[in-house]
């Protein structure tokens, strides 16, 4: 069966204050660390996750570690890095470091996290060179990032996992769940920073195309009231322009 899925927002970044996208792949900021602790503490699965997977930003690498530190600490669990789950402009704070410099960084991203996770347990394998490109898959055009969104969800239907997190980023979520219920381009997005919303696989799902349900367990209440993003609203409408 294909898993349950845990889609994560990452916390907070330094992208995310003052519409700073000029910065090269942001950081958390304090209030995202904190948000991540939040999450940390009130997930109520982490006993179920088998599988960690992140987008291969800073953020979203920080958000991981800090929220599911007792998933990679106890169990310690696989954490795989996943380039198509990146974030879907070529904005600064969404270009990632080149894959040598990015791995030479990765214990300071982790430890502060999960002090205790066993890197050899980290998988890196899916970093090729040019993952942090913004070119042919990885593109910010609507249908670059539409085929990429499509490719991700059958790679994670054939994941052999009952329970997966993936850490990822507010407007990447949209084209993921192909879901923009919550998109509002005068009052912002869906997806609040270090939010969580659970899916599993529509019925007809295969390895050749595959569509997400959401099936509740979200760490906001339903009617999700939205909240003020600028950056996701740039990114969107960039995207969206570049057809």
């Amino acid at each position: 069966m294909p898993p349950i899925l845990y889609l994560v927002r990452h916390g907070e970044g330094e992208h995310n204050v003052n519409d700073s996208h000029h910065l090269r792949d942001a950081h958390l900021t304090e209030t995202g660390k904190t948000q991540c602790r939040d999450l940390r503490d009130n997930f109520p699965y982490h006993d179920e996750v088998s599988l960690i997977l992140a987008s291969p930003l800073r953020r979203t690498i920080q958000t991981a570690a800090h929220s599911f530190q007792p998933v990679l600490e106890k169990r310690q669990v696989p954490f795989v890095l996943v380039p198509k789950a990146q974030e879907i402009s070529k904005q600064p704070c969404d270009i990632g470091q080149d894959s040598d410099v990015l791995k030479a960084e990765i214990p300071g991203l982790i430890t502060p996290g999960a002090a205790c996770f066993d890197q050899a347990n980290l998988d890196t394998s899916l970093l090729e060179d040019g993952w942090n490109s913004k070119k042919g898959i990885y593109a910010p055009t609507s249908a670059a990032v539409r085929k990429r969104a499509a490719e991700l969800r059958t790679w994670l239907w054939r994941l052999p996992h009952e329970h997966v997190v993936l850490v990822t980023h507010g407007a990447f979520l949209h084209y993921l769940t192909e879901d923009w219920t919550f998109y509002d381009r005068q009052r912002g997005t869906g997806y609040r920073n270090c939010e969580y919303r659970r899916f599993t696989f529509t019925e007809d799902s295969s390895s050749t195309e595959a569509h997400l349900l959401e099936v509740g367990g979200s760490s906001v209440k339903v009617d999700r009231p939205l909240g003020v993003d600028i950056h996701v609203l740039h990114e969107v409408e960039e995207v969206e322009a570049a057809k």
